[in-house]
């Protein structure tokens, strides 16, 4: 089948992919630590939480937004049809609509928000207000991109996808860099500038769709039918990203709840670090998940179980081999990236970490249950568990916990939700969950804490400094590295990774 042949196809577009996030990570990082530092911490913070509240409306928008992809993709799966055009302008028809109901309801709510809740100098009301406007515009601008993203991603041209990813994250630079030179009021210019960078990223997507693929051709179209099913996957979907949604930007406004502006620039920082981290484990996804999802349409359940299996492992080794360096010099990084650093930051980041890696093992069983499209009892069974996060974040609060609660509750129900999951395929398509569950998650759980206890030891008698920071990440990676070899990998896994060691060694010397 030609699925299996696609093996090189995934390697060579996570490959173009790491490309991209490489370029992306030292971009960004250097974008957030000028932001930071132009904004100032309680700004910086403001335009976190408000475009938190914009974020709230991806409630609406997300649960389409992922029926949109997976049609896009099923339809490719099940091989050449004019189906496919049908669909495309369907999406389109349906985010118009979308982008206008978003709007109606996210100014009036925002607007009150910000005026009535928010932990806020009255003096910064005015700008943030202009920066909701902005992050609402920006908002809609990303909606209506969702169409012509799922076509590359379907399509898997990650070349271009890498490249406009590559031209917004400069385009973000580039709006850094013109705050930092500015008298006017930077947090509204900023939101301004992004609200640009995110047009012109748009009109790419559209331009290199329309000469590429002739399905993103938009006619007006009304398939009752098509609507129905998209609306049918969409609503049952809609409790999962509404659970996501609150999970973390509701996280993000309980903070300044209770904490204020300084709290939320913390965690700011937690995230756009653990954002550029988690890159690694997102393109890769972003490689496999066609994958996944056209197997399944054309009906090769063992390989995409076998895809599900691998890939779930392999995304935990790829975050967990760059967040242990990370975890052991945490302080040292974020001193050497920013000027002044957030209170609470270090805990931020490194709660964060974890939090990732647990959803690292998720991501392709999410996919698999997408790809199925039979997800009543999946959603409401993983998203009512999700939903969890916001009132027991709540309670923790409430009761005088630290913000830092907000993540940890996150952590816990992020592997109730992991579990959950595994019963749920196992009735979905046939998945064998204890063979997961062994193959899998015991497999990463012996490979980290095989990988921990040397690079604590080095901990306590490396001296600081960038030397010792180099010392001691080398030791991170190398400590992470044989424990995925010898244990995380099987024996042919290994053979076959020798293999290609020994012939790129050979290579070298002829």
């Amino acid at each position: 089948m030609e699925i299996r042949q696609d093996g090189k196809r995934i390697a060579r577009n996570t490959l173009m992919l790491y490309f991209r996030m490489f370029l992306l990570m030292l971009v960004g990082l250097y974008t957030s630590r000028v932001v930071l530092e132009a904004l100032g911490e309680n700004d910086y913070g403001i335009y976190n939480v408000v475009g938190g509240v914009v974020a709230m409306f991806t409630i609406i928008s997300g649960a389409l937004n992922s029926a949109v992809s997976r049609f896009i993709t099923f339809e490719m799966g099940k091989g050449p049809a004019a189906q496919l055009r049908k669909v495309y302008s369907t999406a389109v028809t349906i985010q118009l609509f979308l982008a206008l109901v978003v709007v109606i309801l996210a100014e009036p709510l925002g607007l009150w928000f910000i005026d009535n809740k928010m932990t806020i100098d009255p003096s910064r009301i005015p700008a943030a207000r202009s920066v909701l406007h902005f992050s609402l515009m920006a908002f809609v601008i990303n909606l209506m991109s969702v169409p012509q993203m799922a076509s590359i991603t379907a399509h898997e041209k990650m070349s271009a996808y890498a490249f406009i990813g590559i031209l917004d994250g400069f385009l973000r630079l580039a709006a850094a860099v013109v705050i930092m030179h500015s008298s006017a009021d930077r947090l509204v210019l900023y939101a301004a500038l992004m609200a640009v960078a995110v047009f012109i990223v748009r009109v790419a997507y559209g331009i290199y769709c329309h000469r590429h693929f002739p399905e993103c051709r938009f006619s007006p179209v009304f398939d009752m039918k098509l609507i129905k099913e998209m609306f049918s996957f969409a609503g049952w979907n809609f409790i999962g990203v509404t659970a996501g949604v609150l999970r973390d930007h509701g996280g993000n406004i309980l903070v300044n709840l209770f904490s204020g502006p300084a709290i939320n620039a913390a965690r700011g920082v937690a995230v756009q670090l653990n954002g550029t981290v988690q890159g690694f484990v997102t393109n890769f996804m972003t490689a496999v998940n066609p994958q996944i999802t056209k197997s399944y349409a054309s009906g090769d359940i063992d390989y995409m179980m076998s895809l599900v299996r691998k890939s779930s492992r392999m995304s935990f080794y790829l975050l967990f081999i760059i967040a242990l360096p990370i975890l052991f010099n945490t302080e040292y990084l974020l001193s050497i990236w920013l000027h002044d650093v957030p209170e609470r930051t270090v805990d931020f980041v490194r709660l964060f970490l974890v939090f990732a890696l647990s959803e690292s093992l998720s991501n392709p069983l999410i996919t698999a249950a997408q790809a199925t499209g039979n997800i009543r009892r999946y959603q409401s069974i993983v998203g009512g568990l999700i939903l969890l996060n916001l009132p027991a974040s709540y309670i923790f609060l409430k009761a005088g916990a630290a913000p830092e609660a907000t993540v940890a509750v996150a952590i816990v129900i992020s592997q109730i939700c992991f579990a959950a999951r595994l019963f749920m395929l196992r009735g979905m398509i046939g998945l064998d969950s204890w063979a997961f569950f062994r193959r899998v998650w015991s497999n990463v759980l012996l490979v980290s804490l095989a990988a921990l206890p040397l690079p604590h030891v080095c901990e306590l008698i490396i001296p600081g400094g960038f030397c010792g920071f180099l010392l001691s990440s080398s030791i991170c990676v190398l400590s992470a590295g044989l424990s995925i070899f010898f244990i995380g990998c099987s024996r042919d896994e290994r053979k076959q990774i020798a293999g290609i060691v020994k012939k790129r060694i050979e290579g070298c010397w002829k």
